[in-house]
């Protein structure tokens, strides 16, 4: 009877070790730069391949540039924006949160805008396209001043990721950690400001023939008429149940803004025109010109949480050039193919 193979000798242990941790799926340790901002606040640096980047200041986890490989501002911040607490900066992407708006019985657009976030060097697992290498992950908990005006104990975290091609996205993740029992409910937008060459230039498409609230007329409720969505006066609606992508065509620069968003079924577009834009402290007169607000949000029904469980929102904003100058537009059908959307 022939004799068994000899086995295979066993590797060294510190061998097996380095071969089990290949075999294991890695971390992905992000990449960022943490700075002093304007009146000493600290921000982060996120950037990316051909010069994308975008800053986010710890103060408000508030997003407050996004630049595109030519290095022009993406996004709007007043040149009268305050940046010294508890005043919320004007501009960039102000979180909304547990109340948006006058919705509620806090402060206007809730207090994580106006807190102090942490930055989180080990959050929980989060689904990660690997070619995103430039992120930062945020952490507020509610002090015991916030429990005075909300009692409810929570987690937020919130991931600010560049994209390889230029694109920016904030995910957050609100927990409910009450110990009690208790469910809590709330309301919430990304308070997005898109810098625009005229806002008389701009039209938003994929909210035709949308139901809204109208905040200028005692939130009564309306059906939008038009092809699109242009600018002619102030505007301050909530667009209802939403659909997941909207186009917001800027006529003067070329380039449209694809704002793509989950777990969130309501927008607002928000523009102060001259008269709201004079009695604002920390906004230009003229600014509003400038600039246009379209906030992906969960307004008309809140949300609710029981004890242990997790709500996940996302943002995804792109800017890509476009040729469209007059006539009847479709850019967003064009751009979502242009994208692989």
């Amino acid at each position: 009877m022939a004799a068994p193979p000899p086995s295979s000798p066993s590797p060294p242990p510190a061998a097996a070790a380095a071969a089990t941790q290949q075999t294991q799926p890695q971390p992905q340790t992000p990449f960022y730069e943490l700075v002093k901002g304007n009146s000493g606040l600290e921000k982060v640096l996120l950037r990316g391949t051909r010069g994308f980047s975008a800053e986010v200041y710890l103060y408000g986890a508030q997003v407050t540039s996004w630049k595109n490989d030519h290095a022009e501002e993406l996004l709007f911040v007043s040149s009268k924006a305050i940046f010294k607490p508890p005043k919320a900066i004007r501009g960039g992407i102000p979180i909304c949160f547990p109340q948006f708006g006058t919705h509620g019985n806090l402060e206007q657009h809730g207090f994580a805008r106006n807190r102090l976030w942490t930055i989180d060097d080990n959050p929980p697992p989060l689904p990660v396209n690997p070619a995103i290498k430039s992120f930062v992950d945020l952490i507020l908990r509610p002090s015991d001043e916030d429990l005075k005006i909300w009692p409810h104990s929570f987690e937020f975290r919130l991931r600010v990721a560049l994209g390889p091609n230029g694109d920016l996205s904030l995910t957050s993740r609100i927990r409910n950690t009450n110990t009690d029992g208790r469910s809590f409910s709330y309301t919430f937008a990304y308070h997005t400001y898109f810098s625009v060459s005229d806002i008389s230039e701009v039209r938003v498409e994929g909210l035709e023939t949308m139901d809204y609230l109208d905040n200028l007329k005692g939130k009564e409720r309306f059906t939008e008429q038009g092809d699109a969505i242009v600018f002619e006066s102030e505007i301050d609606k909530v667009y209802l149940a939403a659909p997941s992508k909207i186009a917001i065509i800027d006529h003067e620069k070329k380039r449209t803004f694809v704002l793509t968003k989950e777990g969130l079924p309501d927008a607002v577009v928000w523009n102060p025109w001259d008269k709201k834009a004079k009695a604002m402290q920390d906004f230009g007169d003229g600014e509003y010109k400038h600039m246009l607000c379209v906030e992906p949000a969960a307004v008309e029904k809140p949300i609710t949480l029981k004890p242990g469980e997790e709500w996940k929102g996302r943002l995804a904003l792109s800017a890509v050039p476009s040729s469209y100058c007059s006539g009847q537009l479709d850019p967003l059908k064009e751009h979502l193919i242009a994208l692989n959307i």
